[in-house]
């Protein structure tokens, strides 16, 4: 492993928090509460749940187990009317705590061993469980953002029928070496 994998994944992982803040910007504070029903997760609920696995699993990781014992998994699902601010502050210590320990690792710290709930991973395939685990979930609150803006929504990726005037920009250019997030993070 090079410390490309460790950068490709950083990018990544900020691709990710900068498609829910985006959700974020476009939702009401009641549309961050709204659950389909009694079995479904409103937005704040997956954002309590992510803070939760984030800080759990990337506190100390070569320490403690992923797996806190001062985490409460089961609360992190409950009904809960937190303001937007507490939402986002949930969202920010968690990312924060993750990706302060993405830039602390180094090449030789991915093939060591970390622990969650007792099972051995590198830190490499742990890095992968979670690079699956939260777009997962942000899959979920961009869904249930587009569901609630309806027509109103503004596209998080090539809107519906730009597809051939962005193919035909992208194949413009000359061919080059650049990882696929680096034209969102050019906009901010």
């Amino acid at each position: 492993m090079t410390s490309d994998y460790l950068e490709s994944v950083k990018k990544q992982f900020a691709y990710y928090k900068m498609l829910g803040e985006k959700t974020f910007s476009q939702l009401t504070d009641e549309q961050l509460l709204w659950q389909y029903n009694a079995e479904s997760n409103s937005i704040a609920m997956i954002v309590n749940h992510l803070s939760g696995n984030m800080l759990s699993r990337w506190t100390d990781i070569f320490i403690t187990d992923g797996e806190k014992e001062w985490r409460n998994r089961e609360a992190e699902f409950a009904e809960i009317n937190p303001a937007r601010e507490q939402i986002l502050q949930k969202w920010n210590d968690g990312w924060r705590v993750l990706l302060d320990t993405l830039d602390s690792l180094t090449d030789a710290d991915l093939e060591r061993i970390i622990y969650i709930r007792n099972m051995g991973h590198t830190v490499t395939e742990a890095i992968n469980r979670q690079l699956a685990h939260y777009p997962y979930h942000i899959g979920q609150i961009i869904f249930i953002g587009k569901m609630l803006c309806d027509q109103e929504w503004k596209s998080l990726s090539i809107p519906r029928g730009q597809s051939e005037s962005y193919n035909a920009e992208k194949f413009a250019k000359e061919k080059r070496r650049e990882h696929f997030t680096d034209e969102f993070t050019d906009e901010k």
